[in-house]
């Protein structure tokens, strides 16, 4: 039933920490909190980005180095220091005229709830906390910032058709 669902995936949104980082963060001697990003996921999104997917980024954490990450990997829609992801994602299916049941949606934890809630497929990371795993449609057998995005992402992607690269680029993931 999980792999049919895919199969009408348009949009991909994601949360950050716990998601597409482990969830730490390193605070620099200028008070930039630092995150580490996994090569792997960065490649899946800047594909699915050149496939033609609406990929959207949602998260309440913020800086530059998150905000640099996400334009090198070509993704329009990043929405960082969000308070309320469920007035970003409406507006966000508003502007694009997207269907809630096209989406699917990887959080972690409290703060992604509500919005996993209007998705079609709400997914996770094995290690979000147990409130988000009851209610997601699938749990990927990966952390987050372990390649949890890219599991999701290729997983769509193969039912639609659209992984296989037929001349990858190196330099894509390190974007």
């Amino acid at each position: 039933m999980f792999l049919q669902r895919l199969k009408t995936v348009t949009t991909l949104i994601f949360d950050v920490d716990g998601v597409l980082t482990t969830g730490d963060v390193i605070a620099s001697s200028t008070g930039e909190l630092l995150r580490t990003f996994n090569i792997k996921d960065g490649y899946a999104l800047q594909l699915a980005v050149k496939r033609g997917y609406h990929v959207c980024i949602i998260s309440g954490g913020h800086g530059q180095a998150m905000a640099s990450r996400f334009a090198g990997l070509g993704i329009p829609d990043v929405h960082l220091g969000v308070g309320d992801k469920v007035e970003v994602f409406e507006r966000y299916l508003e502007k694009y005229g997207i269907q809630a049941e096209d989406v699917l949606y990887m959080g972690d934890d409290i703060p992604d709830l509500k919005v996993m809630q209007l998705v079609g497929i709400p997914t996770c990371p094995a290690d979000a906390s147990n409130d988000i795993k009851a209610i997601s449609t699938y749990i990927s057998p990966f952390n987050g910032g372990k390649t949890a995005v890219r599991d999701v992402i290729e997983k769509v992607m193969k039912l639609q058709g659209k992984w296989f690269d037929e001349n990858p680029l190196a330099s894509d993931s390190g974007k």
